[in-house]
């Protein structure tokens, strides 16, 4: 690869191309001693802020290190950027849903639990770009041609990510290319206009828009995927039978912490000793340690004090989660049928994905980045599907705009140029007796609950290492 130039997901079954081919956190044992003592002090050893899957884990892990822990949840629900809800009459996930044997956290997870799995279907056609607008494909034309696309887009990914679980095992080439942008890279590419179409929507959707999303985060998901098209399109096809709601609340069973729901932090406060948190309801708890389990987006709406690092406040200021992220759960009556729909960077609606086939219509759920678009809004949400389905009638839609949403402020991680080398590593690591825990700052699967379990294992850790000084 050149050492000074640059020369590439969309949501789909694994049935369209079949593929698929624990770790476990190391355990620091507490002295008793150090624990029974901070148990003199306060009625807990340990606050978590946010009960989302790092939250959970993190409390999980360390009560079974004997512990005690108060998670605060802002919300009225548990779950983080997870949600189970009901539409139409059938269960549907308003944020993160899939899960892969790849992603072995979870996957092991969800066995210990015995929870079941459920395989959305593979669609019948797809709806690609056209030279003149839009056209029907097989999915083997769609998904293949697309596919040797996404390989040429990602050809650098051997050599910068040669260790997807450590992505800065190859520093020095990941320095060169993580500055650039997945538009810098499809303006590189020499693409012609319809082969950018085709492309543009599976990368630069993710991200918020292809000039936001960094060229190496993609390169990262599809090192973590093998390097494999028919890999990376499969690892959205599996969920959780009774709901991410599900499987969180048999984690959280399982940690027998306390929870306190509807309770915003207000504040932080280390003095070196312990810890102090206060909610906005003016409630005060202190404890030894506290694991942040908050989104970055959301870091710089806490009063922290001492201040958070630069870094710290530059991530949550540039933004980790896609701010204009928003997903809409529809129900559709047109001649669609059981079809994939795929739209170039841009359009209000990036992805529809068909769920379920009724008599007289179709649920399917869809992706937007565009702030303008009210996805809980019939007439406009209708507008936007006609500009790629002329004949949609949208029924019913039900959508969470996670942007607006205060205690996440962005949706799904997806990390901007520079921000690999230049912050994940420092905002990694512990501050003074605080650890951090969100699926952004996951050394792997960032953007997957996979990773916000790996950030709640890695929380854990630190606090037993540091956290009782």
């Amino acid at each position: 690869m050149s050492n000074t130039t640059l020369s590439g997901r969309p949501l789909t079954r694994r049935g369209v191309l079949t593929a698929v081919t624990a770790a476990a956190a190391a355990h620091t044992i507490l002295r008793p001693s150090q624990a029974s003592a901070t148990r003199r002090r306060h009625a807990y050893d340990v606050i978590v802020v946010g009960a989302g899957f790092a939250g959970i884990t993190a409390a999980r892990d360390l009560r079974r290190k004997g512990l005690r822990v108060l998670i605060l949840e802002a919300r009225n629900r548990i779950g983080g950027r997870t949600w189970t809800s009901t539409f139409q009459g059938e269960q549907v996930e308003m944020g993160g849903v899939w899960v892969d044997p790849m992603q072995t956290h979870v996957w092991q997870e969800i066995e210990d639990q015995g929870i079941g799995l459920v395989a959305d279907p593979a669609a019948d056609r797809t709806l690609f770009p056209t030279a003149t607008g839009f056209g029907y494909f097989s999915p083997e034309e769609a998904f293949g041609r697309q596919g040797e696309l996404l390989t040429q887009f990602c050809e650098q990914a051997p050599q910068v990510f040669s260790d997807p679980t450590d992505p800065m095992a190859q520093a020095d080439v990941l320095r060169l290319v993580d500055s650039y942008s997945i538009r810098d890279r499809l303006n590189a590419m020499g693409l012609s206009t319809l082969d950018e179409k085709w492309l543009s929507g599976a990368t630069g959707g993710l991200g918020g828009g292809s000039d936001r999303g960094a060229y190496t985060q993609f390169l990262h998901w599809w090192a973590l995927c093998n390097y494999n098209a028919e890999q990376y399109y499969g690892i959205n096809t599996y969920r959780p039978a009774g709901g991410m709601t599900g499987l969180a609340q048999a984690i959280l069973t399982e940690a027998a912490a306390d929870l306190r729901l509807n309770s915003p932090v207000r504040s932080i406060t280390d003095n070196g000793r312990e810890v102090t948190v206060r909610t906005r309801a003016g409630m005060s708890y202190t404890a030894s340690s506290v694991v942040v389990a908050v989104p970055v987006n959301v870091w710089n709406t806490i009063d922290f004090a001492p201040g958070l690092s630069l870094q710290r406040r530059r991530a949550s200021s540039e933004t980790f989660g896609v701010p204009g992220a928003q997903k809409l759960w529809l129900r559709l009556r047109t001649s669609l049928g059981n079809t994939y729909v795929h739209t170039p960077d841009g359009y209000p609606v990036d992805t529809l994905v068909p769920i379920k086939q009724f008599a007289d219509s179709q649920l399917m759920v869809g992706f937007s980045n565009d702030r303008r678009l009210n996805v809980n809004n019939v007439a406009q949400v209708e507008q936007a599907v006609r500009l790629v389905v002329p004949d949609a009638r949208v029924l019913a839609v039900k959508g969470q705009n996670w942007g607006a949403d205060p205690y996440a402020r962005g949706g799904w991680s997806f990390r901007r140029p520079g921000q690999l080398t230049g912050l994940l590593d420092a905002i990694q690591r512990p501050q003074g007796r605080i650890s951090f825990a969100t699926s952004d700052i996951a050394s792997g699967w960032s953007g997957y609950v996979e990773g916000a379990i790996e950030s709640g294992l890695r929380a854990a850790e630190q606090v037993t290492h540091y956290g009782f000084r």
